[in-house]
């Protein structure tokens, strides 16, 4: 498989690079060694581009191995910095897609709760009322497409805390298709979950204009019978 075609690249400019993550890829090098979406980018600007030497490429935000969709990395040091002070302000719209066996009730509403992430487990609790070493969570999601078994919700994250979406609507009852460190009753066969980074939105740290971000839903039957609308 050649190079560009493990990539679908969503956005490319001087500063910044988009690129829909599949399910089961690293978005950053771990203790595992498998190679990574990062170092994947960056083999492909250092061709396209014949970059001499070490290619700069800024880790902004991450998606978990299980999750797919829209991932932003930047190109320059101005790029990263930029960007980086744009999520901590929350200036930027993220917008995911999941799909859940249970309704949750209502089939639109806001969650807030408190997470506390457990680092032995790799896995964050979530909590109606504060507790010590808890940060606030909050999102808001709402049904946009059902099936006879499953439902798909769109959600909006005001915070980015550690496995936020999967950890409050674990909280809720509605654990996410597939999620099995989360309350779902079985695995999907790839071991991915049914959650999605459907677009980003921001003003362009560099060029100032309005840039959203749209990811494809990955090729799977039952993403494309609840999305068939939307396409």
């Amino acid at each position: 498989m050649k190079l560009k075609d493990k990539l679908e690249i969503l956005f490319e400019d001087n500063h910044l690079i988009a690129i829909n993550k599949r399910t089961g890829q690293l978005a950053q090098g771990d203790q595992t060694g498998d190679i990574s979406l990062d170092q994947l980018v960056k083999q492909y600007i250092k061709k396209k581009y014949a970059k001499p030497g070490d290619v700069f490429l800024g880790v902004i935000h991450r998606l978990d191995r299980p999750v797919s969709g829209v991932i932003l990395y930047a190109r320059t040091s101005k790029a990263l910095l930029r960007m980086n002070r744009l999520f901590k302000e929350q200036k930027i719209q993220k917008n995911y897609w999941c799909i859940v066996k249970d309704r949750p009730q209502p089939e639109e509403g806001t969650l807030s709760h408190y997470l506390v992430k457990n680092e032995d487990q790799n896995k964050s609790y979530a909590y109606n009322k504060p507790k010590p070493n808890t940060k606030p969570a909050s999102l808001d999601y709402r049904l946009i497409s059902s099936s006879d078994r499953y439902y798909l919700l769109e959600v909006i994250l005001h915070t980015g805390r550690h496995h936020q979406i999967r950890c409050q609507f674990a909280k809720i009852g509605s654990p996410i298709r597939g999620d099995l460190k989360y309350g779902y009753q079985s695995a999907n066969t790839d071991a991915s979950i049914n959650l999605h980074a459907r677009s980003l939105e921001f003003i362009h740290p560099v060029r100032n204009v309005q840039v959203r971000i749209l990811a494809p839903v990955p090729s799977d039957p039952l993403w494309k019978a609840l999305t068939v609308q939307f396409d």
